[in-house]
């Protein structure tokens, strides 16, 4: 299984009810499965849990009017740390990985035009005795956050 980081870049009021959160990315592009199939997963986040919560809905970054976490059919609210442009919030979405890529594709020319994300690989060294638990975080970056130069590649420029 693998997880989807994100932050948070800022925050804005919809109406008198709705704190809409805005990621780093898109859900179009990055976890498509999310509008496309109403795939749930488990979202978290990732730092500030001392800090007061707040119901809010997450948006991404594209023009599209499907580019959200559909918390609705997802059956839960979304309540994450009040937003601080002082502190940064970052979230995220744990058990991903079974379509992102087959779905969305590595590497190629996303909805909107959003950059392939960086792929980093962690996982524990084992100790002297084997012992994953103890070991040491380690991290490999698997694939670079996709250039401009890569995008207008593609498109054969």
């Amino acid at each position: 299984a693998s997880a989807i980081l994100f932050s948070i870049l800022n925050q804005k009021r919809q109406n008198d009810r709705e704190l809409w959160n805005m990621i780093d990315s898109s859900f179009m592009t990055t976890l498509p499965d999310t509008w496309a199939i109403n795939q749930q997963f488990i979202l978290l986040a990732i730092n500030n849990w001392d800090k007061e919560y707040e119901r809010v809905f997450l948006g991404g970054q594209t023009c599209d009017s499907h580019d959200y976490y559909n918390s609705e059919a997802n059956l839960n609210a979304v309540f994450l740390p009040k937003f601080s442009l002082e502190t940064p919030q970052y979230i995220g979405l744990f058990h991903t990985g079974a379509y992102q890529e087959s779905i969305g594709g590595y590497g190629g020319i996303q909805h909107c035009l959003i950059p392939a994300p960086k792929h980093v690989i962690i996982y524990r060294e084992k100790t002297k005795n084997g012992e994953e638990e103890e070991g040491e975080l380690v991290t490999k970056l698997f694939g670079k956050e996709q250039s401009y130069k890569s995008m207008l590649k593609t498109l054969g420029y």
